[in-house]
């Protein structure tokens, strides 16, 4: 791989990285669980590993913007994710950041007109 090529690819998952969070916390503002949620993400666009998809899950519950809860389900238990009260505060203001910026990028790549 050129390097230009290695450059690019660890620059867009930098990028993702941080997109994901906010698709995340997005996706849960209706419950499900993680192969869910993973199909879900897949079908938008934003396929991810579940060795990534998990940890992030549950970071993002340690920090209180996700809830979670076992149930079971066709004879199998399986964990639920749902928004947190506050969950749901940070991804508005994640949001308005993110429109923001996007809003900023396009005026300085002159892709507003």
């Amino acid at each position: 791989m050129p390097i230009e090529d290695d450059l690019f690819e660890k620059l867009r998952v930098e990028l993702r990285r941080g997109s994901l969070v906010v698709a995340v916390l997005g996706a849960l503002r209706e419950e499900c669980y993680g192969y869910t949620l993973r199909q879900l993400l897949e079908d938008a666009g934003l396929p991810i590993e579940e060795s990534a998809l998990y940890p992030l899950l549950r970071r993002l519950e340690a920090q209180g913007l996700l809830t979670s809860e076992w149930r079971e389900e066709g004879k199998r238990n399986k964990r639920f994710y749902r928004l947190s009260e506050a969950g749901g505060e940070v991804l508005a203001r994640l949001l308005a950041e993110w429109n923001a910026i996007s809003e900023s990028i396009l005026r300085l790549t002159g892709k507003d007109k």
